[in-house]
C-alpha cells in the first residue's frame, strides 16, 4: 500500500513586509486583498497543525498542489524554501506552483528556483533539467506527474494556462506510464476541466487537457485553487479519472468556504485492479484540533 498526502493553497502568512517599489505593480492589488481579507483567512498556526498531522500518519509521499506564496515577493520564495524543508525531505514532498507563485512576472532564478529541489522529475524529459514540466517521479508502482499553470494573469484575474508545450508531453508522459503499469497521479494547481472554476479563475486550456485525459486516461488528478472540497470522475479511454481538490490547508471556516483540510490516498494493486481509500482530516475551530471528515472509495473498473 501506498499512502499519498495532498494539501494544496497553504498561502504562507503573515505576508511580508514589501521593500520600496515593490508595489508599484499588480502586487499593489494583492496587497490591499490581503490587508483588507485574505490575512483574517489564512493562519500560520493552522497550516502547521495540518502539516504536524500529516508528518504522524506515516506518510509515503506528499503532494502540494500550488500558492505557497501570495502577491510572490522575493522574501516569500526564501520563506517557502525554507517551509518545504522544514516539511521534509525534497524525495518525499513534490511541488506544483500556483497563480499566486506567479502573481507578476518573476525569473526562475530569483522565484520558483528556491524550490526546485521539490519540482525535480527522475526522468530529464526535456532539456533544461530542474525546470522542465511536466516532470516524473516514480515511487514504487505509482508515478507522480506535475505539470505546472503558473503565469502571470492581468489584473484582477488568477487564470493560468499549460500551454502547447506541456499538453504534448503530457500526452506522451501518461500512455507511456500506462503501457509501464503505473498508478499514475496528476498534480496541477487549477481545476483541469472546463467549467470547473469561474472564467476569471480558469484555466485557459482546459479543453485541450481535458481531451488528453479522456485519451490517455489518467487514474487521480489532484488540484487546488477554489479553496474547496471538489470530487468528480471524467471517463476516459482506460478507466474513470477520479479528479480531486482540497481547501486551503490554512483557512478558517468563512461563509463559503470550508476549514483547512488535508486528503489522504491509500493505494492498492489488487486483483488486477486499483483501490484506493481516501480519508479527509479538517481542521475544526471549535476545538482546535485536525479532525477525521467522512471517508470515501475511488473505484476503478
Amino acid at each position: 500500500m501506498f499512502r499519498l498526502a495532498h494539501l494544496s493553497d497553504i498561502h504562507l502568512a503573515p505576508l511580508p513586509r514589501p521593500r520600496p517599489g515593490q508595489l508599484l505593480n499588480k502586487r499593489f492589488i494583492g496587497f490591499l486583498s490581503w490587508q483588507l481579507r485574505r490575512k483574517k483567512v489564512h493562519q500560520p498556526q493552522i497550516a502547521q497543525q495540518i502539516v504536524n498531522d500529516i508528518k504522524a500518519a506515516q506518510i509515503d509521499h506528499v503532494a502540494v498542489t500550488g500558492d505557497l506564496a501570495n502577491i510572490s515577493l522575493p522574501q516569500e520564495f526564501e520563506r517557502g524554501s525554507r517551509w518545504l524543508k522544514e516539511f521534509g525531505d525534497p524525495q518525499g514532498i513534490s511541488f506544483v506552483p500556483g497563480n499566486h507563485d506567479a502573481y507578476i512576472d518573476v525569473s526562475w532564478q530569483h522565484g520558483l528556483a528556491h524550490w526546485q529541489e521539490f519540482m525535480a522529475g527522475d526522468l530529464q524529459l526535456k532539456k533544461g533539467a530542474g525546470r522542465a514540466f511536466p516532470y516524473v517521479r516514480q515511487r514504487r508502482n505509482v508515478a507522480l506527474i506535475g505539470v505546472s499553470t503558473a503565469t502571470p494573469a492581468a489584473l484582477h484575474r488568477a487564470s493560468g494556462t499549460l500551454g502547447q508545450d506541456q499538453i504534448q508531453m503530457l500526452e506522451v508522459v501518461l500512455r507511456t506510464l500506462r503501457e509501464r503499469g503505473f498508478f499514475r497521479v496528476l498534480m496541477i494547481h487549477h481545476p483541469p476541466l472546463p467549467g470547473q472554476a469561474a472564467d476569471r479563475k480558469a484555466l485557459t486550456d482546459a479543453g485541450a487537457l481535458k481531451t488528453v485525459l479522456q485519451a490517455d486516461g489518467v487514474e487521480l488528478v489532484l488540484h487546488g485553487h477554489n479553496h474547496q472540497h471538489m470530487r468528480e470522475t471524467l471517463p476516459t479511454s482506460h478507466g474513470p479519472a477520479h479528479i480531486i481538490g482540497v481547501p486551503s490547508a490554512s483557512a478558517v471556516i468563512r461563509a463559503h468556504k470550508p476549514a483547512a483540510a488535508w486528503y489522504l490516498y491509500k493505494i492498492r494493486r489488487r486483483e488486477q485492479r486499483w483501490h484506493v481509500d481516501v480519508e479527509v482530516r479538517g481542521y475544526d475551530g471549535a476545538s482546535n484540533t485536525i479532525k477525521p471528515e467522512t471517508p470515501f472509495k475511488l473505484e476503478y473498473e
